[in-house]
């Protein structure tokens, strides 16, 4: 099965994930398909870039969102919008 899932690629206490669609038999860092956005839980503004129009792609193919990643959709606001 096809997942969008977090994949952690920051340093110690200082966590930076990427949005990555992959199959769900592989480890989480490991390879992918794509690279749909970047998370950054540690910045105050604008931590989250994700092409939305690739994740409904995604999710139109059967891809099935993780938890933290549903919730980080729901929320998602583009920076344009917010000024």
């Amino acid at each position: 099965m096809v997942v969008i899932r977090l994949a952690r690629v920051g340093s110690t206490h200082k966590p930076k994930y990427r949005i990555t669609v992959a199959d769900s038999r592989r480890a989480r860092s490991k390879k992918f398909i794509e690279i749909i956005g970047h998370y950054d839980p540690l910045a105050k503004e604008n931590n989250i870039t994700m092409d939305m129009a690739k994740a409904q792609e995604w999710i139109g193919k059967g891809a099935q969102p993780s938890d933290r990643v549903k919730r980080l959709m729901k929320n998602y606001t583009p920076a344009e919008k917010t000024q």
